[in-house]
């Protein structure tokens, strides 16, 4: 989707950007809940055209949360940078379901961080934890260090475990790892939002959308603490091969589900005495 115009027509267009012109914009653009969206934009801006270019950048397929330089999620304001994945409103049952496995002062782990969203909010719903986070992408990175520093915590860059202090082998009491579980041939379905402007390492999961959560899975038992949970989330259909990955690893697995928010996570848990 792509809006072009002359800069003449763009600069008339722009003076007239009140709160309707806003809405009739967005929604020619095709956008569902143009209502909403033109609420958090006006609210945004700073400048008259301020909103005109965020209008235009929304106009033409960015992501609203990559526009407004944030995300809403678990009730809290979480930046999103441009080209970082965009926390979804579904993985905030995986964050209730690992906030309620633990206590004050849990060691946390955020893999697979993206903007770091997850761990942020795990972070605010426990007290005193400690907690980590690690991408491999560098945009995510950047992005997840200010959400995360903000929250007292530190973030690593590289491929999964790999740059997380060794010290944290055997301490971590919650392992949250958003991994990509797109297959690699579903990708091109995903919403243009997604698949034009999202990273492809945090959607595509490899031929049947499990590649990174099995590597995951085989790892976890070496850093989760005895009785320390792993949580991932996946496709309803994914689930059962999930299951699978993790009691090979040595996990007891469990299957979460959430119908209200279309929801599935798959937790495994470190045995106490393994």
């Amino acid at each position: 989707m792509s809006i072009s115009r002359s800069s003449s027509s763009r600069s008339s267009s722009s003076s007239a950007l009140t709160p309707p012109a806003v809405v009739s914009r967005l929604r020619a653009a095709g956008c569902v809940f143009a209502e909403d969206e033109a609420r958090l934009l006006i609210s945004t801006a700073g400048t008259s055209a301020e909103l005109a270019a965020m209008v235009d950048r929304r106009a033409a397929g960015l992501p609203l949360e990559h526009v407004l330089g944030w995300a809403e999620f678990c009730g809290l304001r979480v930046a999103v940078d441009a080209e970082v994945f965009v926390p979804r409103r579904r993985t905030e049952f995986l964050v209730r379901r690992a906030a309620g496995l633990t206590g004050p002062s849990a060691v946390v782990v955020d893999l697979c961080c993206g903007s770091g969203a997850v761990g942020v909010a795990l972070a605010a719903a426990l007290e005193s934890a400690e907690l980590y986070a690690s991408d491999v992408d560098p945009a995510a990175v950047r992005c997840a260090r200010r959400n995360v520093g903000a929250a007292g915590g530190q973030v690593f860059e590289g491929d999964l475990f790999e740059p997380l202090p060794a010290a944290l082998r055997g301490r971590v009491d919650v392992l949250a790892a958003n991994v990509p579980y797109v297959p690699t041939e579903e990708v091109e379905f995903l919403p243009p939002e997604a698949r034009d402007h999202e990273p492809r390492v945090a959607l595509d999961g490899g031929a049947d959308g499990l590649d990174v959560l099995r590597r995951v899975a085989a790892q976890a038992p070496q850093w989760l603490a005895p009785g320390g949970s792993l949580l991932v989330e996946t496709s309803e259909r994914q689930a059962p091969y999930a299951v699978e990955a993790f009691a090979r690893s040595g996990l007891v697995p469990e299957v979460a589900v959430s119908e209200e928010l279309w929801a599935t996570v798959v937790i495994g848990t470190r045995p106490v005495d393994a």
